[in-house]
């Protein structure tokens, strides 16, 4: 899987707008072909499950086109009946040997950890294929109980294998700093879904400012 193993560098993983707009699929289609993007998170809070199935099926061809994962937020058991990559879970989601059971073995499983070095242990001990550390920076996707600061990135990626998604207000300005802190993968949703010139231009863009911190990792 994409997402599955610790990765050299840094890549983009997109979670879905709150609320998806008409023709989305086709904006999907757009930012996918326009840079690397490793998965995009399908986020459907409040949703009915046959929603979030007939949905994922939709976005999951778009996808597998683009060799990008499908993730669905809080239910593994979605994931599977929608033959997606993989699901997400919170702290408030269940237990997360449950979800790894009921993924099985070759889907993905991403746990958010907020800003707890044991929490994030403890979700890589019990299976988790990577771990969500933030937020990072003010956000108005969802509310913000949690601040994280770059040292977690740093230690984590200096002693743990499993990989590390930095998220939370993530930008293209202000992202080269959690690059260089060791991040594998940055979530962004807001940053390219209403970026002023269009999702294909804010992949392009985060790919170009992902590069220039991998390159510079002094800089920020």
């Amino acid at each position: 899987m994409p997402i599955a193993t610790k990765v050299p560098d840094c890549r983009l993983y997109l979670i879905t707008p709150p609320v998806l707009p008409h023709g989305f699929a086709d904006q999907l289609t757009a930012a996918l072909g326009a840079g690397d993007v490793a998965c995009l998170q399908l986020r459907m809070k409040g949703a009915a499950d046959a929603a979030v199935v007939r949905t994922a099926r939709e976005l999951g061809e778009v996808c597998r086109t683009h060799n990008v994962a499908l993730i669905i937020n809080d239910r593994p058991d979605l994931a599977v009946q929608a033959d997606a990559d993989g699901a997400h879970i919170g702290q408030g989601d269940g237990d997360i040997r449950a979800a790894r059971a009921a993924l099985g073995a070759n889907r993905i499983l991403g746990v958010t950890c907020h800003a707890s070095r044991d929490l994030g242990l403890r979700a890589a001990e019990s299976g988790a294929d990577y771990v969500a550390f933030g937020a990072f920076f003010p956000t108005t996707t969802k509310d913000v109980e949690h601040h994280a600061e770059l040292e977690i990135l740093e230690w984590w990626s200096d002693v743990i294998e499993v990989p590390c998604v930095a998220i939370g207000g993530i930008t293209i300005a202000n992202c080269a700093p959690l690059v260089a802190a060791g991040a594998d993968f940055l979530a962004v949703s807001s940053g390219v879904w209403e970026h002023a010139e269009g999702p294909a231009a804010a992949v392009a863009a985060f790919n170009a400012a992902i590069a220039g911190a991998i390159g510079h990792p002094g800089e920020s």
